[in-house]
């Protein structure tokens, strides 16, 4: 789920954004460390970027010729939150549709979960449609509902991940009642 990372990234500081004094640079490098990590979004491997932790290093600069925009060398560490398969999680309820149900686990808000996942559970129609079992349990919108992952996988064009998930398991199922 949450994972630590080392990265090296390159940090491109424009020539108009150079000031004599240190502190301005780094704070210049640091400033264009955050938005290159924010618009990335995610990737295959590690999964959404969640937050920049602790800067390790920032290397030499190196002048680009054509454009005399400064490239500094940088490392950092970062959290990620990425879904992996027999994980165990829990998600809110987003969505609710006659053959499953949409869910949100952290930044994925594409978590399905088919009714043949959750085989004691029968949808129930009507303006706030639901799906419950013989003992009155009920999947509904903004439930949280803990499963287990049968399946993940990434979007690169949208640099998102997809999950289809499952309750059949011990402890698996609804667990509270409107999370928001």
């Amino acid at each position: 789920m949450y994972l630590k990372s080392q990265l090296s990234w390159n940090v491109i500081i424009p020539a108009e954004n150079l000031d004599v004094e240190g502190l301005m640079l780094q704070k210049a490098i640091v400033i264009r460390l955050l938005d290159d990590f924010a618009s990335k979004k995610a990737s295959k491997n590690l999964g959404y970027f969640m937050a920049l932790t602790t800067l390790e290093r920032i290397g030499e600069g190196k002048v680009r010729e054509h454009t005399g925009d400064v490239l500094f060398p940088v490392e950092f560490s970062c959290i990620t939150f990425k879904i992996f398969r027999g994980e165990i999680l829990e998600g809110v309820v987003d969505k609710i549709l006659k053959h499953g149900v949409f869910l949100r686990c952290g930044p994925t808000d594409k978590v399905y979960l088919s009714h043949q996942k959750m085989a004691d559970y029968k949808y129930v129609p009507g303006e706030n449609p639901i799906f419950m079992n013989e003992k009155m349990s009920r999947i509904e919108k903004d439930t949280v509902v803990r499963f287990i992952v049968v399946g993940a996988r990434y979007v690169e064009a949208e640099k998102e991940f997809q999950a289809v998930v499952s309750l059949e398991g011990d402890y698996l199922g609804p667990i509270s009642q409107n999370a928001t």
